[in-house]
């Protein structure tokens, strides 16, 4: 169930600027600013998507540091075979 949000103590240059975004998009100010949360909570936060990477890398079955090591000695095996001049 939708619910009511209210900001206090909101700048005049911000409400203006918020104001000015929504016409431009021909929206009015509450749709703007509805679309505007709702794109902030659907990206995850910096701190959620380290945790979510903290939680793999501990499930992993290999450490990036493993992985890294093979990459590089494979490019290492071919640069060998490449002729020198």
């Amino acid at each position: 169930m939708p619910s009511l949000l209210q900001i206090r103590n909101v700048p005049d240059e911000v409400r203006r600027a918020l104001k000015a975004r929504a016409a431009a998009q021909g929206e009015s100010l509450n749709a703007y600013l509805l679309s505007v949360l709702n794109r902030e909570v659907s990206q995850p936060t910096v701190a959620e998507v380290l945790d979510r990477a903290a939680r793999r890398s501990e499930r992993a079955p290999v450490s990036a540091v493993d992985v890294l090591g093979e990459a590089r000695s494979e490019r290492d095996g071919q640069l060998q075979q490449v002729p020198t001049r």
